[in-house]
């Protein structure tokens, strides 16, 4: 009977005897090493040059064609797929009677000749077959007929809570994380070419800060004290700064203990790099030409993300926050008081808790009015002092603003960056203005770092910094709109079943 109307106890039990009779047979199912001459795409590319020749090549089957004397079957490895072809005569009755026990999804090693088949298709002839893995579990069933896919494994949560069952059968969730990690190497290597240094800060601090969220809380047991895990690099980063390296970054896992969304994971890779005697203009700079050289190294300068056609080929613009707020809601909101807020936010439908501060309301403004609006790349810049903690105040003369910016691509956010405030007095001010409205309830103010603030009091030069979400350039890049299609292991409540 086939597999395909056997439960899966049946099918494991069925393919537990298979691999008891190859073990009785003298065949190790599991062996230590396998040494694999060309990868499958190799031979389809090289054809000619290979023809007639003797290669190994190693890898899961995909399909089986058993028949009587002689069988095909299709070999995947991690470049792409050939098929094989195995006769009785070519290996002998023993290694094709071990051949007739392998299944879909069992690892195998085999040699032989390359030629052609009556139908065209390139095959390997094979001389020898070495059983390399044999599978208990079955792979999910997917079928295919002339270029189109039957019973695919698509089902979301079971995707993501199966990464290593999508890799397998879809080929097009692995090419999102070869193109994810060529855009980070775009990233790492366009900053080591103006000589910044790649450095490593704290998961777990005694403190956090960097960002407004939530953190994740653990207990040292050694140590006798709680800790968390960061929510940001910027503060172990600033401190490189200050110590007398110029130029440094780093890409790494942050947590923020908050919800989970279409673009949100509660662990996720940023990176964030600072630059001593620079400003938020130049790192504005660098952030496009990185952003357009990462899309550039996986042919996406124009993209396709959701409903939006996105163009990164062309020069970012620039728009004052204030601006924008003001042309959706006919107010200036730098001299808006809580209470005036709290009116306009009720003046557009967007409900406001009775505690909610002016940075809380100003960001529901934003994000209900303004952001779904910034398709094209833009850098939002210029913000109040009031939601910028960390960033320098503003150059133009205007007291209630700082040099920062966020830049903002098919209506998501995808980097924030200051003049970092390097005034220690200003700092410690700020700092505690942020730990009063912790105490009025916004859990995800910062507190007062007073490491960080003596730190600072030793001197920090002029400086420019830059938190740019990995997460959300692969979404971009790749075209996916859910941030748990580019990250491998996403979040997962718990399945007990």
């Amino acid at each position: 009977m086939s597999e395909e109307y056997k439960s899966l106890h049946q099918i494991i039990d069925f393919r537990m005897e298979k691999l008891n009779k190859l073990r009785e047979a003298g065949v190790n199912p599991y062996p230590h090493k396998y040494e694999p001459t060309h990868k499958s795409q190799y031979i389809l590319n090289h054809y000619d040059e290979l023809e007639g020749q003797t290669v190994c090549v190693a890898g899961r089957i995909m399909a089986l064609r058993k028949m009587g004397k002689a069988s095909f079957a299709h070999v995947m490895d991690s470049a792409g797929r050939i098929q094989i072809f195995i006769r009785r005569d070519d290996v002998g009755e023993d290694i094709y009677n071990h051949f007739k026990l392998l299944d879909i999804g069992d690892y195998a090693g085999v040699e032989g000749e390359i030629f052609t088949t009556k139908t065209g298709e390139i095959t390997i002839r094979t001389n020898k077959l070495t059983i390399l893995a044999k599978s208990i579990r079955p792979l999910p069933m997917v079928k295919e007929k002339d270029g189109q896919v039957f019973d695919a494994f698509s089902d979301k949560e079971q995707r993501y809570r199966n990464r290593h069952l999508d890799l397998i059968v879809n080929p097009e969730v692995r090419e999102v994380f070869v193109k994810r990690a060529r855009i980070i190497q775009e990233v790492r290597q366009a900053l080591d070419e103006q000589g910044f240094l790649e450095v490593e800060t704290p998961v777990l601090q005694p403190l956090y800060g960097g960002a407004n969220a939530r953190p994740f809380t653990t207990y040292h047991n050694s140590l006798d004290q709680k800790l968390y895990l960061r929510i940001a690099d910027e503060l172990y980063l600033k401190r490189l700064i200050i110590g007398g390296f110029d130029r440094v970054y780093e890409i790494a896992k942050d947590f923020r203990n908050e919800g989970m969304d279409r673009n949100h994971n509660p662990e996720f890779t940023m990176l964030e790099f600072y630059w001593a005697y620079a400003d938020y203009e130049d790192c504005m700079k660098i952030v496009e030409d990185m952003v357009r050289r990462s899309a550039e190294s996986v042919n996406a300068l124009k993209v396709k993300w959701g409903e939006m056609s996105i163009d990164l080929s062309k020069p970012f613009a620039r728009k004052p926050i204030l601006d924008l707020l003001k042309d959706v809601t006919g107010h200036d909101l730098v001299e808006s008081s809580d209470d005036d807020m709290r009116s306009i936010c009720k003046e557009h439908h967007i409900d406001v808790g009775k505690n909610a501060n002016y940075g809380q309301m100003l960001d529901e403004l934003m994000g209900t009015l303004v952001e779904p609006n910034l398709v094209q790349p833009v850098f939002v810049v210029d913000y109040p002092k009031a939601i910028s903690p960390l960033a320098k105040t503003h150059r133009n003369g205007n007291p209630d603003l700082v040099e920062r910016f966020e830049l903002f691509i098919g209506g998501a956010e995808f980097a924030n960056a200051f003049t970092e405030l390097n005034d220690p007095v200003d700092q410690r001010q700020r700092l505690e203005a942020q730990a009063a409205l912790k105490e009025r309830g916004d859990e995800e103010a910062q507190p007062v770092d007073e490491n960080f603030i003596q730190a600072l009091e030793a001197g920090m030069p002029p400086t420019g910094g830059v938190g740019l979400g990995i997460d959300r350039l692969v979404m971009l890049l790749t075209g996916n709109r859910w941030i748990k299609d580019v990250i491998l292991f996403p979040a997962m409540r718990i399945d007990n079943q």
